[in-house]
């Protein structure tokens, strides 16, 4: 086992929770999709017609058979596709929550530097017999360098294994597995991404 030298400005960060919750929830929120719609009067097809005269039925009076009190008309109020759940959060803001979480898992025992995370060939049965070493029943993250391109086709296979580049850290991704095992590698490339003060 050797040593490591970890950026101070990275990894010794002190823990903000309600910084870490908002950039959780913007994340989160931002990934979300407006799936739930219903039509409305003028989405429902028909209805262009007055269906009788105004006045001299007895009945009374409509002006579409797609209003929302008709069979088969629009609905009123209902959840729309324009919906927007989107939430905004500033860069600095963003990567001081990163490095929140890399700080506080790193105290707390549950990241690991790893001398390399490569693999020969992109195999799963590679990668966890790899694995068995540093998380032998756990869920684990990986990151990597993005040119390790064996273990994240090895990975793929793997429900509780993920694998992210250095460049595509995130609050949510970090804060899910049990462990976190960084290629001593990506750690450069980590302080070299994540330069805003």
């Amino acid at each position: 086992m050797g040593e490591v030298e970890l950026p101070d400005r990275i990894f010794a960060v002190s823990w903000n929770a309600d910084l870490v919750h908002q950039a959780l929830r913007a994340q989160t929120a931002n990934a979300r999709q407006p799936l739930a719609h219903v039509k409305g009067r003028g989405d429902v097809r028909g209805g262009g017609k007055k269906p009788w005269r105004q006045k001299g039925t007895g009945r009374a009076r409509h002006g579409s058979i797609r209003s929302p009190i008709w069979k088969g008309g629009g609905v009123t109020h209902g959840p729309s596709k324009e919906k927007i759940f989107s939430l905004k959060i500033n860069k600095k803001m963003r990567q001081k929550a990163i490095f929140s979480v890399l700080s506080r898992r790193l105290k707390d025992g549950e990241i690991r530097i790893i001398e390399s995370a490569d693999i020969t060939e992109p195999r799963t049965r590679l990668l966890t017999d790899w694995l068995k070493t540093f998380s032998p029943k756990e869920n684990a993250l990986i990151i990597v360098r993005n040119e390790n391109k064996n273990i994240f086709k090895a990975a793929s296979n793997l429900s509780r294994v993920s694998v992210i580049n250095a460049q595509t850290l995130n609050v949510y991704d970090l804060l899910r597995p049990a462990i976190v095992l960084i290629d001593q590698p990506a750690v450069e490339e980590i302080s070299q991404h994540h330069h805003v003060n």
